[in-house]
């Protein structure tokens, strides 16, 4: 199952949110990993979002990366086994920027079938999230790595704060808008 938001439909947090209640059970309150580096800007949308969603002020939720401690694709392997450790039966949502189409930049996709991170440069690593949400901030090219240096900051924030508001939101409304933020 898939659903997709533009950046700038003025709807898109409300949307988002109606997805999450859709994909997650509301028994279990989720963990979120926030993937990214804040090396490139097009690759930042998980650290910048993980750095929003904890300064939120009742989101009550493990959070995982941010822009002061980033969770790269090169880490996701251990981040599985870490996070079925530590939150045994609570649903990850995984964030990260994504590549895709000309047509598709802007989109914000929510799946229920977590991310791959490093996908779109070419590389093979595992699986994260029960859901995944995936900022689409460059079009697909051979040149990858080049056109997320290029990638518009505005997009990427934008991005970032609708995501952050969305599942702040959703936190709120489904656990009772428990406030103390926990930021890892």
């Amino acid at each position: 199952m898939e659903f997709s938001f533009n950046v700038y439909n003025k709807m898109a947090p409300t949307g988002i949110v109606l997805a999450l209640t859709r994909l997650l059970p509301t028994s279990a309150r989720p963990v979120i990993v926030c993937i990214g580096s804040d090396l490139a800007i097009g690759d930042s949308l998980g650290p910048i979002c993980g750095t929003l969603l904890g300064k939120k002020q009742c989101t009550d939720l493990f959070v995982y990366g941010t822009l002061k401690k980033t969770i790269t694709a090169k880490e996701i392997k251990y981040m599985n086994e870490f996070l079925h450790e530590t939150h045994p039966g609570s649903p990850v949502i995984a964030i990260d920027a994504a590549v895709g189409d000309a047509g598709d930049i802007g989109l914000i996709k929510l799946t229920n079938t977590g991310v791959r991170p490093g996908l779109g440069a070419n590389k093979k690593l595992g699986k994260i999230g029960d859901i995944g949400i995936m900022g689409i901030v460059a079009e697909r090219s051979v040149f990858n790595y080049s056109l997320l240096n290029l990638t518009r900051l505005n997009l990427v924030y934008r991005m970032a704060d609708i995501v952050a508001e969305a599942i702040s939101d959703y936190a709120a409304k489904a656990f009772s808008n428990t406030c103390g933020e926990v930021a890892v």
